[in-house]
């Protein structure tokens, strides 16, 4: 079929069946949601069908690690890794397919967010030459002739054209699963960095909104890897032993992204070992344990959200997801700070915390496969119809 009419053909479709994909600044792997929507606008209804995440192998995650959030790396790298992970992430999709029982042939369309290398608002770059940037690669043409499925990629940079920082892109999706005009929801997402979406209800003075917050788990995953060669502290075992130190507590969190007005967004560019290290520099006493550490990372990650919340100044459902859900001590430390606060499952709306970023890609997805313009504007999320598009053949 011609390319522009079998596009055509599902831009017509009332019914779509898109695989939504994403992988996360903690490298972990691929989280792969396959989706059925019926219709699109903000009448759009969603059923999540399928789910899994595929791990990377250990060698992989070293490849994407050795050019992620820095300033200096191998050019040839890049480009390597780009053509790869579409590669990637396309045999994972056929893994996945299989093990479901479902042909190509029945998916309309992959939405693909592709990895994050670097996210430069300008924030944290603040050179008047340049506007907000932002890299995701895992070309989308690969994908697309790897699977046999028309796939849309690379996403953030139509937000940034509009007038964006490219993150965060959660509100649309957010609003469509969860908003309840009666009640203010919190939607919570703690990956690399927290982030959330503040759906207002129908007699809050508030606006809808999304906005990184700063470290979800990022730093303390960096130095888990660094100090344990582990990706993540499972249970929060060595954190649970450790104690807050208030002095390094009080220097993590004296940087300006704290002070900027919301919404913002921001990134392991900033929060990483390097931002760690240079508090730890200026430490009075620095003879902390490694556990100390990693419990004082968990309470910044704690305050910076709770914060947030509180910020809102009314009463909110919150709703987390996200990989730090599993960290029972990052939790516990949230719930401390909000003891007002109402926590709901997740899993209560049809949709799981881990499967929630790849839904939403596959709700922007079947926006722009819909042709149709809607009203939906807030300060984060300019344009709902992004992505670029890639054929099979």
């Amino acid at each position: 079929m011609n390319n522009i009419r079998r596009l055509f053909e599902i831009s017509k479709k009332t019914d779509r069946r898109i695989i939504g994909l994403m992988s996360g600044t903690s490298l972990d792997g691929l989280d792969i949601a396959l989706c059925q929507f019926n219709g699109s606008g903000l009448s759009t209804e969603v059923k999540l069908l399928n789910f899994i995440t595929i791990p990377y192998p250990q060698d992989f995650k070293e490849d994407i690690k050795g050019i992620f959030s820095k300033e200096t790396i191998s050019l040839e790298k890049l480009c390597l890794l780009n053509e790869k992970i579409g590669i990637v992430h396309a045999n994972y999709i056929n893994r996945a397919l299989s093990e479901w029982n479902i042909k190509a042939e029945a998916v309309d369309a992959i939405a693909s967010h592709g990895q994050t290398i670097f996210h430069a608002p300008f924030s944290k770059h603040q050179d008047p030459n340049y506007t907000n940037a932002t890299l995701q690669i895992g070309d989308g043409d690969h994908i697309a002739v790897n699977t046999g499925i028309v796939t849309i990629s690379d996403f953030r940079q139509k937000n940034i054209a509009a007038g964006g920082e490219g993150a965060p892109l959660a509100v649309y999706g957010d609003y469509i699963l969860f908003n309840t005009p009666s009640h203010s929801t919190v939607l919570l997402n703690i990956g690399g960095i927290a982030n959330i979406t503040f759906l207002p209800s129908a007699t809050s003075k508030g606006t809808m909104f999304s906005t990184d917050l700063g470290p979800g788990n990022t730093m303390l995953d960096q130095f888990m890897q660094r100090k344990y060669q582990l990706y993540f502290d499972k249970d929060a075992l060595y954190a649970k032993k450790g104690k807050v130190n208030q002095d390094l507590l009080n220097l993590l969190l004296d940087d300006l992204f704290f002070s900027l007005p919301l919404p913002k967004s921001t990134g392991p560019e900033l929060f990483n070992l390097k931002y760690l290290d240079s508090r730890l520099a200026k430490l009075q006493n620095g003879n902390l344990s490694n556990e100390d550490i990693l419990a004082t990372l968990c309470e910044l990650s704690a305050i910076a959200i709770s914060r947030a919340i509180k910020d809102l100044k009314e009463k909110v459902i919150l709703i987390p997801s996200g990989g730090g859900v599993h960290n029972p001590l990052l939790m516990e430390r949230i719930k401390f700070y909000l003891p007002e606060t109402t926590l709901r499952n997740i899993e209560d709306y049809g949709i799981t915390a881990d499967s929630k970023e790849a839904v939403l890609f596959a709700l922007l997805a079947n926006e722009t496969l819909s042709g149709e313009t809607i009203n939906f504007k807030t300060e984060t999320v300019k344009n709902i119809c992004m992505g670029k598009v890639s054929f099979p053949q």
